[in-house]
């Protein structure tokens, strides 16, 4: 997983207010707000059908809202000059299949009104230099996925858009992707990053952004969600003693006894070190004592469960 540096005054890119899309009765997104700040990398976490494409075609100009806005650079551009300054890949790779790779990047530059000195670079960057006059359709498909990457970094964007990047892809593929996505980050491009896979999300993400049936669930550091609702176990003599006193303390939540075994959860950040203490303090002296940190899948489904 990528981290970077907490600072108040990160720039804020994109953020979204309320914003809602319905297709008919069905509520795409609902009442969605974000934050994204620049220098961090945010995972989209979501099922299939959760709103997370709904949601960056309505930021990228491609789905018209329903209710709520959204606004780039604090207001300071229009959508339309914000997607300048952004790199996108939304939908599979579109280039023209019997032109080379260079032949399309130089055309992706036109497009987007930039010069073509920094072609070099992104192919280089994607692995991809050495077969630049290969045609596009002898790619892989993960060749096709790292060539619209290196197309969507070509205007050196300061946001980068990524819907499923990894889709179809096989292993080999999966990892190469994931790499560079990695690299792109410490560079300092700010990366949003839609995927239904939370393996993914946990290894390249700073931050996290959980839907379900287009509705947030939780947004923050990936690491604070695991963090927050960790869990300690412990097992001593004195059981009903220990229960007792673990249920008179306040920053704790709940506490289960199953089979001389005590799970204990906090309410509060409470540390292993702290809790030990108190328990010495009462005298309860365990014989088996581990703080547990639940994985992101166990928090997603926690989360999500309704």
């Amino acid at each position: 997983m990528t981290t970077t540096p907490h600072n108040s005054m990160q720039k804020t890119l994109l953020e979204l207010f309320d914003l809602s899309k319905s297709y008919g009765s069905i509520k795409a997104v609902n009442g969605l707000s974000i934050s994204l700040k620049k220098g961090n990398v945010y995972g989209l976490l979501g099922p299939n059908g959760s709103g997370k494409s709904t949601t960056l075609g309505m930021v990228l100009n491609v789905v018209n809202p329903t209710s709520g806005r959204f606004q780039w650079y604090s207001g300071t551009l229009t959508t339309h000059q914000a997607l300048k300054k952004i790199g996108a890949i939304i939908e599979r790779p579109n280039f023209y299949p019997y032109m080379t790779a260079y032949q399309n990047m130089v055309l992706i530059c036109k497009i987007k009104e930039c010069g073509t000195n920094g072609i070099e670079e992104k192919l280089k960057l994607v692995g991809l230099w050495e077969r630049r006059d290969s045609k596009f359709s002898a790619f892989s498909l993960g060749m096709k996925q790292r060539l619209a990457i290196a197309a969507a970094l070509v205007n050196n964007p300061e946001l980068l858009i990524l819907d499923e990047p990894t889709n179809g892809l096989d292993p080999e593929g999966i990892h190469q992707i994931r790499k560079l996505i990695l690299s792109i980050a410490k560079m300092g491009t700010t990366i949003l990053l839609a995927s239904h896979l939370l393996d993914e999300v946990e290894k390249v993400c700073s931050h996290v952004i959980v839907l379900k049936n287009g509705v947030k669930y939780y947004e923050g550091p990936v690491d604070q969600i695991t963090v927050a609702h960790g869990f300690f176990e412990i097992k001593c003599t004195q059981i009903e003693a220990a229960i007792r006193f673990l249920e008179s303390l306040s920053e704790i939540g709940e506490v289960q006894n199953e089979h001389d075994l005590i799970r204990i959860f906090s309410k509060d950040a409470l540390d292993p070190e702290s809790l030990s203490k108190k328990l010495a303090k009462a005298k309860i002296y365990p014989t088996h004592f581990v703080w547990k940190k639940p994985t992101l899948e166990d928090q997603f489904l926690t989360l999500t469960q309704s």
